[in-house]
């Protein structure tokens, strides 16, 4: 006897549709995570990853930046006149990859530190409160600020380089030198890679070779 017959056939969507499901998240997860075997600074980078230089470049000076940061205080490039800061613009709250970024950068800071990096800020453009939920969500020390008019990232051209729109950043670095002016950008993010990863030994490899006059050029 034929037992199948007996069956609808509407029985046999589900399990198919779930099976489909599963695949594309276990695909999802592989693509977002197949990079990150490369994390800290000692390792070597597996791949390039292109990025584009927007304006102001090296040498040009660096727009002051005097924003709202999650300390509750008021942050002013200017007052860190001396030192070599790493500005990194991000996509935002709902952008969970810029945020293992800045904790794989905080784990690996010491190689950052021997390129010269005395600090890191991190700019987006959402409100200051959502931002400070996030941080203590994500136990992170690196100070965020809020560009929530978006001025700051304008004024860096950052805002090309998002996958969202204006109003949102793309993923880029960008080295201000003691006396104020840009050392070395990259910026990752736009089209047609849209990236908003990148693994700590290949922006290491990069801006240790921009600093050095090997690199800084569009790739």
């Amino acid at each position: 006897m034929n037992f199948k017959r007996n069956i609808p056939r509407s029985s046999f969507k589900w399990p198919g549709i779930i099976l489909l499901a599963v695949s594309a998240l276990a695909l999802l997860f592989y693509f977002t995570n197949a990079d990150k075997g490369t994390e800290g600074g000692g390792a070597e980078p597996e791949k390039k990853y292109r990025f584009s230089v927007g304006a102001p470049k090296a040498g040009d000076k660096a727009p002051n930046i005097v924003l709202p940061s999650t300390e509750d205080s008021m942050f002013d490039l200017s007052s860190l006149k001396g030192q070599t800061v790493l500005l990194f613009f991000q996509e935002g709250i709902m952008c969970q990859p810029c945020w293992d970024q800045v904790r794989e950068i905080e784990t690996s800071f010491d190689s950052f530190r021997s390129l010269g990096i005395d600090t890191i800020v991190t700019i987006s453009t959402d409100p200051l409160k959502e931002l400070k939920q996030k941080v203590e969500m994500e136990r992170l020390s690196t100070l965020f600020l809020s560009d929530e008019s978006v001025q700051v990232s304008e004024a860096y051209t950052t805002n090309r380089y998002s996958m969202m729109g204006k109003n949102y950043n793309g993923h880029s670095f960008i080295v201000v030198g003691p006396d104020g002016i840009i050392k070395w950008r990259a910026d990752y993010g736009g089209s047609p890679d849209y990236t908003m990863y990148v693994p700590v030994s290949n922006l290491l490899a990069d801006m240790a070779g921009g600093l050095k006059g090997e690199g800084g050029q569009a790739k």
